[in-house]
C-alpha cells in the first residue's frame, strides 16, 4: 500500500466521515485534543521543573510517579484525538511542515519520556533519591520539546 492509498484509506475510516460531517463530533473530538495537551502538559511541566531544582520542598517520591502517570494518559489521549482529527484532512496533514514538526517533536518527547521511566535514575528519584545529571538532562528536553510541539501544532492552522 502505497503512502497516498493509506491516507486515502484514513480519510475512509467511519470516524473521520461522521467527523466531517458534523461540526458538533468534531467541536468535542477537537476540544478532547486540547484537554489532553493540558494534561500532559499540565502535568510534565511542574515534574520537570521540579526535577531541575525548582520547587524543592516538594516532594519527587510522591509527585514523581503520580505526574508522570498523569501525563503518560494526556499524551496517551493526545495520540487518540490527535489521530481523529488528523484522519479528517490526511493529505492535507501530512504535506503540512508544522505537522511533520509537531510528530517530529512528539517522537522525542516520548522516547525521552520512556529512556528516563525506564532508567535506573528514575527510580531512584522515584524512590526519594538524589536526581541524577541524566534525569535533569531529560527534564530539560521535555521543557523544550513538550511546549514546541504544542507550538507547532498552533502553527499548523497558519501553513
Amino acid at each position: 500500500m502505497s503512502a497516498a492509498e493509506l491516507l486515502e484509506a484514513i480519510a475512509a475510516w467511519p470516524l473521520a466521515s461522521a467527523m466531517r460531517r458534523s461540526a458538533i463530533l468534531y467541536l468535542v473530538v477537537n476540544a478532547g485534543h486540547i484537554l489532553a495537551i493540558a494534561l500532559l502538559v499540565g502535568a510534565i511541566v511542574p515534574l520537570d521543573l521540579r526535577l531541575l531544582g525548582f520547587f524543592g520542598n516538594t516532594s519527587l517520591e510522591v509527585l514523581g510517579p503520580f505526574l508522570s502517570r498523569a501525563a503518560a494518559v494526556g499524551l496517551a489521549l493526545v495520540v487518540v484525538t490527535g489521530f481523529c482529527l488528523f484522519s479528517v484532512r490526511p493529505a492535507a496533514y501530512a504535506g503540512n511542515p508544522a505537522f511533520l514538526i509537531k510528530l517530529a517533536l512528539l517522537a522525542v518527547g516520548a522516547v525521552n519520556a520512556i529512556l528516563l521511566q525506564s532508567s535506573d535514575a528514575w527510580r531512584t528519584v522515584a524512590a526519594g533519591g538524589p536526581i541524577a545529571g541524566t534525569v535533569r538532562l531529560a527534564a530539560g528536553i521535555s521543557l523544550l520539546v513538550w511546549p514546541g510541539a504544542l507550538l507547532a501544532g498552533r502553527w499548523i492552522g497558519f501553513l
